[in-house]
């Protein structure tokens, strides 16, 4: 069956099914915001044969990482989630079933963070795109700002960077797959195809100084380690450096699955420049981050500081190899000729 056999009204009454019947049926959705706390909105668009295809993403999976990416755009506001509306706009040649399950993904990644449907809207396209807009609430003086790093601040990671990437390319080619064990594998395939918005990590960055005054600076990793690296210098008029050897933290815990058929110099790669890895990059005074790394575990990491330079540099701490200024010409950007 088509959308074009039921039509706008009833793919509608089939998709409200995933949204709050106490929300859904007039022009807009009423959410309670408590008054002490700040409105967060984020937008996120993906198009087809962008950012997913049925080569490399089930409709399950399209939903979960549209939902991912506007989740941890919340998170690395530091804030929580309250809903989001789904922009759909399908050929009208489009099976009812793809679009059910798309919306089970997004259903089966929002049940994790009790967030619900709350809207959206349905046009006819040439081209598959989804435009999700997520709304979430923060504390004012728990608010995490790209301009606000300062001289001196530790920048710290969490999660694994360049994971998505090898992921994808083992979607898009499997034959590099026959060196890698299942396990792993699988585990870079669903770092691509399963992000993991990490709203878990706010509760225990609050944890590590309820009563201080301190800002915490940062934003998400979606197009790139270093392209978040660059882009919170940028807004906070500062510069940084980069460690390689502590960048070596990211490439250990995935190195025994890549290391088959990535040179270290493709590894380093993909964990700056391979994106989609919706992991948060955050700068804040050092004996702070070292505490809230301990807290963290293994999944997370100092992996430099804030500098006066302006310059962002890798530096190899053992000078056997020369710094290297990044710049964000290197990553992907979403209007270049390539």
């Amino acid at each position: 069956m088509k959308v074009s056999d039921i039509g706008e009204q009833g793919l509608l009454k089939i998709l409200q099914r995933f949204c709050p019947s106490e929300i859904i049926g007039d022009d807009g959705a009423v959410l309670n915001v408590d008054r002490d706390r700040n409105l967060v909105v984020t937008t996120d668009v993906l198009v087809d044969n962008i950012h997913f295809s049925e080569i490399t993403t089930s409709p399950e999976d399209a939903g979960w990482r549209a939902v991912a990416a506007n989740l941890s755009d919340i998170a690395a506001m530091g804030a929580s989630p309250l809903g989001i509306t789904v922009g759909l706009a399908l050929p009208i040649d489009t099976q009812v079933d793809w679009v059910e399950r798309l919306y089970q993904g997004m259903s089966e990644c929002l049940q994790k963070y009790n967030t619900p449907i709350v809207g959206g809207d349905l046009v006819r396209s040439h081209i598959t795109t989804i435009s999700i807009t997520a709304f979430g609430q923060v504390y004012p003086n728990r608010c995490i700002r790209r301009h606000t790093a300062k001289i001196g601040d530790a920048i710290v990671v969490t999660g694994i960077h360049g994971a998505s990437r090898a992921g994808l390319e083992l979607l898009l080619n499997p034959e590099l797959g026959e060196t890698i064990n299942e396990a792993d594998k699988q585990a870079l395939i669903l770092a691509h195809q399963r992000p993991q918005p990490r709203l878990d990590v706010l509760p225990i960055l609050w944890d590590v100084s309820p009563d201080s005054e301190f800002t915490v600076s940062g934003m998400d990793s979606s197009d790139g380690l270093a392209d978040a690296v660059l882009q919170i210098c940028r807004a906070s008029n500062v510069g940084a450096v980069l460690e390689l050897q502590k960048l070596e933290w990211q490439k250990i815990l995935v190195s025994e699955a890549l290391k088959n058929w990535l040179t270290p110099t493709q590894i380093l790669e993909y964990t700056l420049y391979g994106g989609e890895d919706f992991e948060l990059v955050l700068c804040l005074p050092s004996e702070l981050a070292e505490i809230f790394v301990k807290k963290i575990g293994d999944n997370a990491a100092i992996i430099g500081k804030i500098t006066s330079n302006p310059q962002v540099i890798l530096r190899d701490q053992i000078n056997k190899n020369p710094d290297q200024v990044l710049t964000l010409n290197q990553g992907f950007q979403h209007f270049n000729n390539s």
